[in-house]
């Protein structure tokens, strides 16, 4: 079994993956890829896949060289033209594998790779390639909605309410702030900031959600925000918030240590 889910950044490709991975029951191994892999590398990482029966995502696929990849095509050919014997002759399970001699095979093997298509750096995937993985478009998923169920999760009453004001200020804060490298305003940095937000929530409870939210928000962004664009980025906040004001925490022993 394998996929090719291919879309931008941050659409849950790779934790797609997984969590199918996880329902069933199998062990997903995630593999980074760049252009410093090689085919002996690679040859290395599908024979102990094959000889676990784990699921392989490789991560960044299309970061691989042209020229390795042409010899990753035979590589996984050789696994599934395995599995596909095993399936008909279930007592066949060894296979020849390059020229490391025979290994063992187990049938729930899997290869997925996922692709960030158009980004600088990636390559095209040869066709023999493209034609070994079911293929799959990954779109960029409804936010405000996730970050509704996570805060509901966390045990915000009002999550609807606040999953939009959240989004809004991420959304302006794209549009408004100056472009940054590190700059992050996707569903990662959303994941982030929704977690800072319920560890708040469980130790202030009485604390009004609205106040517990915008210092989640502020506290944990404001690291990354350059100088002159914080004068924006809190203009926002006391927008979305109006009227509250809530005092940054501060680690006093931490505070003490750093003095």
């Amino acid at each position: 079994m394998g996929g090719a889910p291919a879309g931008p950044a941050g659409t849950g490709k790779t934790e797609t993956t997984k969590d199918l991975g996880r329902a069933l029951g199998l062990q997903v191994v995630v593999f980074n890829c760049s252009d410093q892999m090689n085919y002996q590398s690679m040859g290395q990482i599908f024979m102990g896949l094959a000889q676990s029966g784990a699921w392989g995502c490789f991560d960044e696929f299309n970061r691989i060289s042209v020229e390795v990849l042409s010899v990753v095509s035979t590589q996984v050919k050789t696994c599934l033209d395995a599995v596909r014997e095993m399936k008909i002759n279930p007592n066949k399970n060894m296979f020849q594998f390059e020229d490391q001699g025979e290994i063992q095979l187990k049938i729930t093997v899997g290869f997925w790779i996922t692709m960030n298509p158009g980004y600088a750096g990636r390559t095209e995937l040869p066709e023999n390639l493209k034609a070994l993985f079911r293929s799959c478009a990954m779109v960029v998923p409804d936010i405000v909605l996730i970050c509704e169920n996570m805060l509901m999760s966390e045990g915000f009453a009002t999550a609807r309410d606040l999953s939009k004001k959240f989004m809004t200020l991420y959304n302006l804060a794209k549009s408004l702030l100056s472009e940054q490298v590190h700059y992050d305003w996707g569903l990662r940095a959303v994941k982030s900031v929704l977690r800072q937000a319920g560890k708040l929530k469980r130790a202030d409870p009485n604390v009004s959600e609205e106040e517990l939210l915008m210092r989640a928000l502020r506290d944990f962004n404001w690291p990354k925000i350059k100088v002159e664009d914080r004068l924006i980025f809190l203009g926002l906040i006391r927008d979305l918030f109006p009227g509250i004001n809530a005092e940054a925490k501060t680690d006093e022993a931490l505070k003490d240590d750093c003095a």
